[in-house]
């Protein structure tokens, strides 16, 4: 799995997460009303469905809404990659936004405590994801050129997610809804 056009499109996804990231916490360094605008529209959207819940149902949403948009990132590549593109740059500005505007409200150590434990599992299950996304736009337009077999392609990926994306967001949910929790208990 750990080719050269895996590596590559890795790095992609990786490149525009990270700059989407670094864009979405300098805006709110400059104005903190961006923040407040994105947790705004994060809670709305994600936090009011798994506010309150036992930590076996948080488990089991976080889950879902994790793979849910794991599957788009990899399926985005039928569009040649652009919804994969635009996934990962929405959720790096999206998650950047809120990192800045929590640290700046809570502090780095709170920061820390909140997105290290899950994180370490969730944002690499994201990377890899959108990098077999953009293999897949990439099999796609090869297929169009007259090269290779994008179905074959597209089955192979699809295994790597199931054996590899699908792993880590249940290790990446398991430690966001049991552990991470009592983690901030003991740093609030």
């Amino acid at each position: 799995m750990f080719e050269k056009p895996f590596l590559r499109a890795a790095g992609i996804a990786f490149l525009v997460f990270a700059v989407s990231l670094g864009l979405g916490i300098a805006a709110v360094a400059q104005d903190p009303a961006i923040g407040e605008e994105m947790l705004q529209v994060f809670q709305e959207q994600v936090a009011s469905e798994l506010a309150g819940d036992a930590p076996a149902v948080l488990f089991v949403k976080i889950f879902a809404n994790n793979l849910g948009a794991c599957i788009l990132l990899f399926l985005g590549g039928a569009s040649l990659g652009a919804l994969t593109i635009l996934i990962l740059g929405l959720n790096g500005l999206l998650i950047g936004s809120i990192i800045e505007l929590v640290r700046q409200q809570q502090g780095i150590a709170f920061i820390a405590a909140a997105l290290i434990p899950h994180g370490i599992f969730e944002i690499p299950s994201f990377i890899v994801a959108g990098a077999l996304g953009i293999l897949l736009g990439q099999a796609l337009a090869a297929e169009w050129q007259g090269e290779g077999d994008a179905a074959e392609t597209a089955s192979h990926l699809g295994k790597t997610f199931v054996k590899i994306v699908v792993p880590l967001l249940a290790v990446a949910a398991v430690t966001e809804a049991f552990i991470t929790p009592a983690i901030l208990r003991l740093i609030a």
